[in-house]
């Protein structure tokens, strides 16, 4: 018996035969099976369990446990300004212009076009100054970063791919850094939903202009920051950054305390889950949430529904299917558009682009921005990062957004939502059997 594969022509037919061994075929039969228990792993969740939390207070009481049990520390003397749309990148742009020691840019997506030109463009001109450049770019959201890399590498700056798409990487690639950071000087630092892309620079006036909001921090958040962008750069390069260059002594340039929850999967509940159920379980007042994909899973229910419950007042707002850049995941977010309107929680579609902040506003005095959907795969699979701003200004400013936001959505409505048509509830049950890879 031959161990390997023979070829063979068949002499009627003239066609090309490929005979294996036994032992071959049971080998390559074992391979198979191997690769799909490493796939299987890869992307394995545990069993849905509802979340108890023990000895709560009001959202005061709670915040230290929100701080300390999503692995963060409250940071105060911060000065953190909230930007809306395209806003966010002009003061990004100058702060990056005007950096004297280091700029370090993590993006999940990063898309050709003007946006990518100027910014590449500025990194390299900066790393030509001699300042130390850094840009991680997801190896899936930001492989168009590819048609500008060399006029930046050339400069001099430092490009790094978080997983790229390859054979030793294959337990991996479900694994995505969704985060968006930029550190300058180790000193400014923005974070929010903004991708690399020509549709987060208008000012969400059509659907070719995203709705998206960030932060721009100075402080000793910063730090925090810089300490997240570390950890998947350490990952990718090897490279260890120490020192008061990129860790200095805390300033304080403002008054505003906040804390920062970045997580990657670990297979227990990560740090922005927790974040997002402990927020919600705090609330006494009012909760508000602007998200993209919202996708619950039990426990997130739950919690909503004990909010309502408290006499909370939980508002939800979420990109209509025609605004989204996703209907399929729009779809699978409304298999669970019933449960949550019969427990009473109010759920808006905004229509006029797609609504891409990941807002939460609990009470007026706690609230929270960053990159984490409301989704497992945001919970579960992804790198995600997120801040936690402490006191009532930038809440306000935040719902005072909202609330300008509702002129152009939606509200659904139990019954009008229970009596949608057969064929929209067969798109909305199927799409969900597939919730996590979105």
């Amino acid at each position: 018996m031959k161990l390997f594969a023979e070829g063979r022509i068949d002499k009627v037919s003239g066609r090309r035969y490929l005979r294996i061994s036994l032992p071959t075929f049971i080998g390559l039969i074992l391979m198979i099976l191997v690769l799909g228990i490493l796939l299987w792993s890869a992307s394995w969740r545990r069993d849905p369990k509802l979340l108890h939390i023990r000895d709560k207070g009001d959202l005061q009481a709670l915040i230290p446990s929100i701080v300390g049990l999503t692995q963060g520390s409250m940071e105060g003397g911060n000065r953190i300004d909230l930007l809306q749309n395209g806003e966010f990148f002009t003061p990004m742009l100058r702060d990056i212009e005007a950096a004297r020691r280091s700029v370090h840019v993590e993006m999940f997506i990063w898309w050709e076009g003007a946006l990518s030109q100027q910014l590449s463009q500025l990194l390299a001109k900066k790393a030509r100054e001699g300042v130390e450049v850094r840009l991680l770019v997801d190896g899936s959201g930001g492989r168009k970063v590819s048609s500008v890399e060399k006029v930046m590498t050339d400069a001099g700056v430092s490009v790094a791919k978080f997983h790229p798409i390859r054979i030793s990487n294959i337990s991996r690639l479900n694994n995505r850094d969704h985060r968006k950071i930029v550190v300058v000087d180790a000193h400014i630092a923005y974070i929010g939903g903004h991708g690399i892309g020509d549709e987060w620079t208008g000012n969400a006036q059509d659907q070719k202009h995203y709705r998206d909001t960030g932060l721009r921090i100075e402080g000793p958040l910063v730090n925090r920051l810089q300490s997240a962008f570390c950890e998947n750069w350490i990952e990718e390069t090897g490279e260890v950054l120490a020192g008061e260059r990129y860790f200095p002594r805390p300033v304080s340039p403002g008054t505003t305390a906040a804390h920062v929850a970045y997580t990657s999967p670990t297979g227990s509940v990560s740090s922005v889950q927790l974040l997002y159920y402990l927020a919600i379980e705090a609330a006494h007042k009012e909760v508000i949430i602007q998200n993209p994909y919202l996708l619950p899973e039990y426990e997130a229910i739950a919690a909503l529904e004990r909010a309502v419950e408290r006499g909370v007042k939980v508002t939800i707002m979420v990109p209509s299917v025609k605004a989204t850049d996703n209907a399929i995941v729009q779809h699978a977010s409304h298999h669970r558009f019933g449960n949550l309107l019969k427990r009473g929680v109010r759920i808006w579609e905004y229509d006029k682009t797609l609504l891409h902040q990941k807002i939460i506003i609990v009470d007026g005095l706690w609230s929270c921005v960053g990159s984490t959907n409301f989704d497992a795969r945001s919970f579960e699979l992804n790198d995600e990062i997120s801040v936690g701003v402490v006191g009532p200004e930038i809440a306000s400013q935040l719902k005072a957004a909202y609330e300008n936001d509702l002129k152009d959505a939606k509200e659904r409505h139990f019954e009008e939502w229970r009596r949608r048509g057969l064929w929209h509830k067969a798109k909305d049950g199927l799409a969900y059997l597939a919730n996590e890879q979105f």
